[in-house]
């Protein structure tokens, strides 16, 4: 571990390699995300997209390059994996909320079991954070009795519950009905104002032009082009970002 501070990228990914077998999926990508940042990665199907947030916070391992949370190495074998995930967040596609656990119960769960933190405590500051996400009212309802956007906004409150420093999105509106996407939306861009830094997989453009301080377009394993919002949607120069997003927009 190297001391960190607020000057320097709180995430840093140095000419990442991944593999899957004889599948390259990941070739070499490099990019520096600074404290409070909200970076969107875009792209087709398959081009590495979730690969690569998965590989930050240490559910898929490289085949080479360096990444660092914090200073943290991520994919060091000796690294407590705790000390990452108490750092990093992460909310899935799928919301992966226990079913036989209420709301309150599933966002209580990790700091009561991981941290061993004190129950009232815990449980004070689950119904703040469930409050938070809009919730109110739904702490004893069970995941069956939620709509997906509500399980998803759970799963939202549940990551935030071991109080991270960034948090990871991964396609986490694409499983949802149109009318429930907005909702899950809104509490991101909340969390995105009070400055938590956020790492969003999406393929909502008008979310991502709105609330994304950079934007990243990978295609076949590679970042193609990157660059601000109004400079990437409106002049773009490489041939594959504009095709891509003149199907898209």
């Amino acid at each position: 571990m190297t001391q960190w501070t607020p000057d320097q990228p709180i995430i840093s990914i140095k000419d990442v390699h991944k593999s899957f077998g004889d599948l390259e999926v990941l070739k070499g990508v490099s990019l520096d995300v600074m404290k409070g940042e909200v970076i969107c990665i875009i792209g087709p199907s398959g081009s590495g997209k979730s690969t690569l947030i998965r590989c930050i916070n240490g559910l898929n391992d490289i085949q080479g390059g360096a990444i660092t949370v914090e200073g943290l190495e991520v994919h060091d074998p000796d690294l407590d994996k705790l000390a990452l995930r108490k750092k990093v967040g992460m909310v899935f596609q799928q919301y992966n909320l226990f079913p036989h656990k209420t709301a309150l119960e599933n966002v209580m769960m990790a700091p009561l079991l991981v941290l061993k933190r004190d129950k009232a405590q815990v449980e004070a500051e689950a119904r703040a954070l469930i409050k938070k996400v809009r919730l109110e009212g739904k702490e004893n309802a069970y995941p069956g009795e939620l709509s997906g956007g509500q399980q998803q906004r759970t799963a939202i409150a549940r990551s935030l519950a071991m109080n991270p420093d960034v948090m990871l999105f991964d396609e986490v509106t694409a499983a949802l009905d149109p009318e429930t996407v907005k909702e899950v939306l809104v509490t991101i861009k909340d969390l995105a104002a009070e400055g938590m830094t956020c790492i969003l997989v999406t393929h909502e453009m008008g979310f991502a032009k709105e609330i994304a301080d950079h934007i990243y377009f990978t295609d076949r394993g590679i970042i193609v082009e990157h660059g601000p919002p109004a400079t990437f949607f409106e002049r773009a120069s490489d041939p594959r970002t504009r095709e891509f997003l003149s199907q898209i927009l």
